[in-house]
C-alpha cells in the first residue's frame, strides 16, 4: 500500500475508491477499521477530559465511550473515505460548566488531537508483537499498524491547525487576550470555507497555473511525516 503521507490529501480518497474497484475488500476494511478507531478514540478524547474538568454533558449525550456508532456520523465518514476530507459528531460541551474556562478549554480542545498522538505510539509499540502471530498475517497486521498510525498522525496534526472549527482553533482562542480571543471567535464560521479552499480549491488552481499550492501538505502531511520519522526512532520499529 502506497504511504498516504507521500501523497496529497485526496490521494487518500482515491486509494479506497481504487480498492472498491478491485475488490480488494480486506485491505479496504482494514483501513475503514483504522479510521473508524481513530476518530472514535478522538471524540472520546474531548469527552473524558471534559468530564474531568467538570462538565458532564458529553457523558449524559452517551459519548462518554470508544463504541464507534456513538460518535461516526454517517455522511461525514463517506466524506472522509471517498473524499478525503470530513467530520464526526461534534461532541457536546457547556463550556460554562468549567472551573478554570482558559485552562480547561486548552485541555479539552486538545484532548482529542492528543488521543491520536497518544494511539499513533501505542500502534508503533504493536509492531513488536507481530512474530508472535501466524506468520500468514503477517502482512495484513503490518498494513493495520501503518494504517493507525498514519490516520493518527494526520488527525493529530490537522485538527491542531490555529482554525476555527478545529481543535486548535479553540486553543487558539482560549490562549489569546479575551479581546483578540473573542475577535477570532467569530470567524468560525468562515473557518470551514477557509479549509474548503485550502484543501481543494488552492491544488486545483496551482495545477492549472504549474504551480505548487498544496496547503495540506505543506501545513499537515509534512509534519506528519516528521512525526512518523520521530516515532520510529522512539519506538525503536
Amino acid at each position: 500500500m502506497g504511504s498516504v503521507l507521500d501523497t496529497e490529501n485526496q490521494s487518500y480518497a482515491k486509494l479506497m475508491i481504487q480498492l472498491l474497484y478491485q475488490g480488494q475488500w480486506v485491505l479496504f476494511s482494514i483501513i475503514l477499521a483504522a479510521l473508524l478507531v481513530s476518530l472514535s478514540f478522538h471524540e472520546f478524547g474531548h469527552a473524558w477530559v471534559a468530564k474531568r474538568c467538570g462538565d458532564n454533558t458529553a457523558q449524559r449525550a452517551g459519548r462518554l465511550t470508544l463504541n464507534p456508532i456513538s460518535h461516526i456520523d454517517p455522511m461525514g465518514l463517506m466524506m472522509v473515505v471517498f473524499v478525503g476530507f470530513g467530520y464526526a459528531k461534534p461532541v457536546p460541551i457547556n463550556f460554562w460548566n468549567f472551573k478554570h474556562w482558559r485552562r480547561d478549554t486548552i485541555l479539552v480542545a486538545s484532548a482529542g488531537p492528543m488521543s491520536n498522538l497518544i494511539l499513533a505510539f501505542l500502534s508503533a509499540f504493536v509492531f513488536y508483537i507481530v512474530p508472535f502471530f501466524p506468520e500468514v498475517i503477517w502482512p495484513w497486521l503490518r498494513v493495520t499498524i501503518y494504517s493507525s498510525i498514519t490516520i493518527n498522525l494526520i488527525l493529530f496534526v490537522f485538527n491542531m491547525l490555529p482554525l476555527l472549527p478545529l481543535d486548535g482553533g479553540r486553543v487558539a482562542v482560549a490562549i489569546l487576550p479575551r479581546q483578540l480571543g473573542q475577535l477570532f471567535a467569530r470567524l468560525e464560521r468562515a473557518g470551514i470555507v477557509i479549509i474548503i479552499i485550502a484543501l481543494f480549491l488552492l491544488p486545483w488552481l496551482g495545477s492549472q497555473l504549474g504551480l505548487d499550492f498544496d496547503v495540506f501538505n505543506w501545513l499537515v502531511l509534512q509534519p506528519a511525516q516528521y512525526l512518523m520519522i520521530f516515532i520510529t526512532l522512539v519506538v525503536g520499529i
